[in-house]
């Protein structure tokens, strides 16, 4: 069951959203506001939450909260990797975290944690133990980052190569398993921490992994889950075939679904991270995603006319 929507991932982010050419947040802000009341209206009191933080910067969600953001949604979220990507000590993120509370009312979730095994799975596995310390009762939702690793043939699309050197490979070691399925050292320590712990865990378009996900998440004992559904891939052959077999076989756990990434000819240049030309296209798909997997729960329309197929 859907247990939460959660609008755009990591919105501070350059790889995730066009920062130089939206500098004060104001195209992000605009389009959030709208797909956070698309939701509302679609399903009154299903929780929505504002993609996670990266990095997790006060300052940003001020800007968000300047703007009316905040009005919009339910809880905030914030990602972090400090063992392999960010410049602060693992213990810190008791502090990393108080410095958003601080900053807002809202629920502040964990929507991505992970730690790679790019040098040694000793590493994984000690730091998996050493975060669920730190982070389990300060947080209602901690999502591990990831069960899979990423393919080696699949590129990392929201990340840069040539620019970022090992940190871009690193990517591609953040599973509890390896490409192929195979349980790293972390992994049998995870149940120790589930179903405090939950996973995050993106599926591709047409994603061979669905279902073996499906069972060793069971088998973990993990309740709740953070995946996405792209509206990118909304105007793919078949999408919405696709969407339905994933959230069907999801249906067992508690799923945050993430909206995000823009459509070529939808945005203000070819890319995933730039702004709609229409936010109310943006608005249009969450409402129709939560129409379609949250069904019955609709008492009002929407504030406009949002379509349900692709066109």
């Amino acid at each position: 069951m859907i247990e939460a929507a959660m609008i755009w991932n990591e919105p501070n982010n350059k790889s995730h959203w066009d920062i130089e050419n939206d500098p004060g947040w104001a195209a992000f802000a605009a389009m959030a506001k709208l797909a956070g009341a698309a939701i509302a209206a679609e399903a009154p009191g299903l929780p929505r939450v504002l993609g996670g933080m990266s990095p997790i910067d006060p300052d940003f969600l001020r800007v968000l909260q300047a703007q009316g953001v905040m009005e919009q949604l339910d809880a905030v979220a914030v990602h972090g990797f400090p063992l392999d990507w960010n410049n602060w000590l693992l213990d810190e993120w008791p502090d990393k975290l108080a410095s958003i509370q601080a900053c807002t009312e809202l629920p502040v979730w964990v929507s991505e944690v992970g730690i790679s095994t790019f040098g040694a799975e000793e590493v994984q596995e000690w730091g998996l133990k050493r975060t669920a310390e730190l982070l389990i009762g300060r947080a209602p939702r901690i999502h591990w980052y990831s069960l899979y690793d990423l393919p080696a043939a699949w590129p990392a699309t929201t990340r840069h190569r040539e620019a970022e050197g090992s940190s871009y490979y690193r990517h591609f070691h953040m599973g509890l398993l390896d490409e192929h399925g195979r349980p790293k050292l972390a992994a049998r320590r995870f149940t120790d921490y589930t179903p405090e712990i939950g996973l995050c865990q993106w599926f591709h378009y047409q994603d061979h992994r669905l279902d073996d996900a499906v069972r060793h998440m069971r088998d973990m004992g993990v309740t709740y889950l953070r995946t996405g559904l792209s509206w990118a891939d909304f105007y793919r052959p078949d999408a919405l075939a696709w969407f339905d077999r994933q959230m069907r076989a999801l249906d067992a756990f508690q799923v945050t679904v993430t909206f995000c990434f823009t459509p070529e000819d939808r945005g203000t240049w070819a890319h995933h991270t730039a702004p709609p030309k229409d936010p109310y296209e943006f608005a249009a798909f969450c409402a129709a995603m939560i129409r379609r997997y949250a069904p019955g729960r609709a008492d009002c329309p929407p504030q406009r006319a949002l379509a349900e197929q692709p066109g």
